[in-house]
């Protein structure tokens, strides 16, 4: 099998967070009307109980652009002050340009490089780890990295199996350089981990749309530009390489699962985090959950559970963080922090 890349301590830390989601609530009693489901179905199997939908004209770069917004003005900066932005996307605007060239002109951050970042629901940690890379190399110093995602655009509204499970929104992280003596910054970034299987391609893709199968008049009724999941085998992988992960962060950290005091998984399904906790043997009150709000948004997961579990209260200065991620291609990614 394919080993995960990994990098040793980089010397930046997450000063800023913040995150978006859209007004509309589609309940799960709202899809028993469109498809053949029930609230009960739906929580027993998933633990989700509603998601937030965008509204009509509302963009992946209108949400990333709000949360990152939001996390800047939690870094008490300003986007002149932003010299890279990842956005981390399955559904960008557009296939070019870039949805983080458009959140640029946004934000008006006109001294930031921008591109995105594609690895589904790992990709913003995948970003996070593109941006430490960049930090570390001495280019760049304040990094804006966003998780944003409009899943409602790629969701098959009569497949039960998948319907009931995303929704759209964003969340960002501001990331900067440890400045020289600054020993005990906020949100160090202590590890990280990296890595993917390209043989298992096929269990969760959007087959349609692209280069490789175009939409056509002819194929257009078999909704090829919708999300296909193999659910049982997509279980399976991610609760396998979120905790191999998970271990490889901390082994890196040189910690043990009892030092964690929040794990911050991917909020795909409640299922797959309780079987997560139980084998890294973390009690699950140190497990932050909000899937149960807002449903799989992808690469939005993470940074929106970080965003709320700072502004509660859920996490504080000197917990030791661990965020983990599983997505399609398939990609999982891990990092350690120091609150």
């Amino acid at each position: 099998m394919p080993q995960p890349s990994t990098q040793p301590f980089c010397t930046c830390s997450i000063v800023g967070t913040g995150s978006y989601v859209p007004e509309r609530v589609l309940t799960n009693d709202d899809l028993s009307k469109i498809v053949e489901t029930s609230d009960e179905w739906i929580t027993t199997r998933t633990g989700i109980k509603e998601r937030r939908i965008a509204a009509e004209g509302e963009n992946t770069s209108d949400m990333a652009s709000e949360a990152a917004r939001r996390a800047l003005a939690s870094a008490g900066i300003t986007a002149a002050d932003v010299d890279l932005i990842i956005v981390a996307t399955v559904t960008p605007d557009m296939f070019f340009p870039s949805t983080a060239c458009i959140v640029q002109k946004k934000l008006e951050a006109w001294n930031a490089v921008a591109f995105d970042i594609s690895a589904a629901c790992s990709g913003f940690l995948y970003a996070l780890q593109t941006a430490r890379h960049f930090i570390n190399s001495g280019n760049r110093k304040t990094a804006l990295i966003i998780g944003a995602e409009k899943l409602s655009s790629l969701i098959n509204w009569t497949d039960r199996n998948t319907c009931v499970l995303f929704g759209d929104g964003a969340g960002a992280v501001v990331v900067r350089r440890m400045e020289e003596g600054d020993a005990n910054p906020p949100g160090r970034i202590l590890s990280a981990v990296m890595g993917c299987d390209g043989s298992l391609t096929d269990l969760l893709k959007v087959p349609g749309g692209a280069s490789a199968m175009p939409v056509t008049p002819e194929n257009i009724d078999q909704r090829l530009n919708t999300i296909h999941m193999e659910g049982r085998e997509t279980f399976k992988h991610a609760v396998t390489r979120m905790c191999q992960a998970s271990e490889q962060a901390l082994s890196m950290a040189g910690l043990e699962a009892k030092d964690v005091n929040m794990v911050i998984p991917h909020q795909a399904n409640l299922r797959i985090i309780s079987a997560i906790a139980s084998r890294l043997d973390i009690p699950e009150e140190r497990i932050f959950v909000n899937l149960q709000k807002y449903g799989n948004t992808s690469a939005a997961t993470i940074p929106v559970a970080l965003d709320e579990a700072s502004r509660s209260g859920a996490i504080k200065r000197g917990d030791n963080v661990l965020l983990v991620a599983f997505g399609g291609g398939f990609t999982w990614a891990s990092t350690m922090l120091t609150w």
